[in-house]
């Protein structure tokens, strides 16, 4: 029989398994919405639910708690300040799970994961490193440098 057997497995590891739910809790809180496949869409919901009752409290030994769950400093501020408000009169079912067909390479079911009452600017905020944009340089700037670079090549023959 198949009793008090938990959770599914994923064919990972527990580590790896682990680490994967830690790194996609942190994506659904910074984007509010990912697409992966049907089965981890599942497993996450509940993990996800349960963060957010946690944020909910908003103490220190929550944030704490958080901390220690999501190893992201930026995910448990949003948690505590931004989706705390949110969802504060909510007693639960804080995402919902959209199919959205199946995957071309390999036909595995896929799905949305995405929290309820969310926020549409959030999506793709954030993603990847940023690099500072160099402020555009004035004509004059230009022909100045390019004046220099001239001089510097005449002394150097």
């Amino acid at each position: 029989m198949r009793h008090g057997l938990g959770h599914r497995k994923l064919n990972r590891t527990s580590e790896h398994r682990k680490a994967l739910f830690q790194n996609m809790v942190n994506s659904l809180i910074k984007h509010e919405q990912i697409q992966t496949t049907l089965p981890k869409a599942k497993e996450l919901k509940s993990i996800i639910d349960k963060v957010i009752t946690i944020g909910k409290k908003n103490t220190l030994a929550a944030k704490k708690t958080l901390f220690s769950k999501l190893q992201d400093k930026n995910s448990v501020t949003k948690l505590t300040t931004v989706l705390s408000k949110r969802y504060e009169k909510r007693n639960g079912g804080y995402c919902r799970v959209v199919r959205s067909g199946f995957r071309f390479g390999d036909n595995s079911p896929t799905a949305f994961i995405e929290l309820v009452d969310k926020d549409f600017n959030a999506k793709g905020q954030d993603s990847g490193p940023t690099q500072k944009k160099a402020e555009p340089k004035s004509s004059e700037d230009t022909k100045k440098t390019e004046v220099e670079n001239k001089d510097t090549k005449k002394t150097k023959k």
